[in-house]
């Protein structure tokens, strides 16, 4: 791929055809490319009874048969908290997914996750399940327990009022208000205290939330199409927008997603307002991109099912029209598109993780490509290559890419087969 799209490379692969493996009951399909540890399967070989499985819902616990686990190990509940986390896939934007377990005597006793904001978090419906069972008990949880009040009260109060014995946590939240002050109030509270088991893991299931909390801005992935002489395609491959197809979990994993409305502007019936088919998914914002090309050149009513979800960021002078009003499509008029105010929109409303989808007109990605690389806020790429040989694109906006000087380095490398194309995600390391 060096060639296709003329990185410096310095990677190290992992494959993960089954990345992200879920035991998801109203998701059979595993979501996408979170490295998987060599013994991780075998934390989910018990049967499971799914009480709940939809944020939607008004319980937030899994319960588990033959559950008791000889060796102790924290990385299987670590492993399941995580799990648990992932059912709220979606949702809990601006908030980070969490889940939790409660272990006594080799025994799962709760389980819970957060559902989205303003619901409690994972620590209180997990301990609501255990009930009695949680004193003396110990909890994992993926993600540093609060010590503050927001929306909710501290969940580390919630676990020394049950006499929690001891809490394992996966890694420490790196919001300040967090940071680290959950850790110290548990053990002032005379709680033993474990802190970076299955760290890594932990820190993929809530790479936007990081990202975001980190810089201020959502963390931004370039998604485009190549034909395998390395020439960009205007196309998805067959099966990937399906349920359980790459693209389809993308979305669900996504905030907002990115357009050009020259995608929709010919043949709407051949390329549908892009929506996630997993089940129960929480679709992205759709972000259109419209560009004045100095003739007649109307904005096209592409987002009639998904009226809340859509805004539409235009360089036309009467871009507003009563058609747009009335189905209350949000338009933004701007002299030229750009990614910063795009990104600070997307914070405003509180998004951790933006889709720039390269498709359509590819002249009307090219600046904001070229933005994206000159002020590094491209953070990963995840490219599919489809089973063509093609001739040259005329307009690449992934030239600048390719012109570039001192080159990207390319980190975590992970290729996965999706029907007939192969995937590959990575991170960009400008250097």
């Amino acid at each position: 791929m060096q060639a296709a799209v003329g990185f410096s490379v310095s990677v190290s692969v992992s494959v993960c055809c089954n990345s992200k493996c879920s035991i998801n009951a109203s998701s059979p399909h595993p979501p996408l490319f979170i490295p998987i540890p060599s013994n991780f399967n075998s934390a989910f070989s018990k049967p499971l009874i799914i009480h709940t499985h939809s944020p939607k819902s008004n319980s937030y616990v899994v319960r588990a048969q033959n559950n008791h686990h000889q060796d102790n190990d924290d990385g299987f509940y670590m492993r399941k908290s995580v799990e648990l986390a992932r059912k709220g896939l979606g949702y809990t934007s601006p908030n980070p997914l969490v889940g939790c377990v409660i272990v006594k005597h080799g025994n799962i006793v709760g389980q819970g996750f957060h559902p989205k904001p303003g619901q409690p978090h994972a620590e209180v419906f997990a301990l609501r399940d255990a009930g009695d069972l949680s004193e003396n008990a110990t909890a994992y949880v993926s993600l540093e327990p609060c010590n503050h009040f927001g929306r909710t009260p501290p969940c580390t109060e919630a676990l020394i009022k049950a006499k929690i014995k001891k809490v394992v946590i996966g890694m420490v939240d790196p919001n300040p208000i967090v940071a680290s002050k959950g850790v110290d109030r548990l053990r002032d509270a005379g709680i033993e205290v474990v802190v970076g088991v299955e760290e890594e893991l932990c820190k993929s299931l809530n790479e936007a939330y990081i990202h975001h909390m980190l810089t201020g801005k959502p963390l931004l992935t370039l998604r485009y199409s190549l034909s395998v002489n390395g020439n960009l395609l205007d196309s998805l491959g067959n099966g990937v927008t399906d349920s359980g197809g790459y693209y389809s979990r993308l979305l669900q994993e996504y905030d907002a997603v990115i357009l050009s409305s020259s995608l929709f502007r010919e043949n709407l019936s051949a390329n549908p307002v892009p929506t996630s088919k997993e089940p129960g998914a929480n679709q992205p914002i759709r972000i259109i991109m419209h560009k004045d090309s100095g003739s007649s050149n109307p904005i096209p009513l592409v987002i009639n099912e998904v009226t809340d979800k859509a805004i539409i960021f235009t360089n036309c002078r009467t871009a507003t029209t009563p058609e747009e009003a009335q189905q209350g499509i949000e338009i933004v008029s701007m002299d030229q598109i750009n990614l910063d105010v795009i990104l600070d929109y997307c914070n405003r409303q509180g998004l951790c993780s933006v889709l720039l989808d390269v498709r359509g007109n590819f002249s009307e990605y090219e600046d904001l490509v070229k933005e994206g690389i000159k002020k590094k806020y491209i953070n990963k790429f995840v490219t599919e290559v489809l089973p063509v040989w093609n001739g040259c694109t005329k307009n690449d906006p992934l030239l600048p890419l390719k012109n570039l000087d001192q080159g990207v380095k390319v980190e975590n490398l992970r290729p996965m087969a999706s029907a007939q194309s192969v995937v590959i995600e990575g991170y960009l390391n400008f250097e």
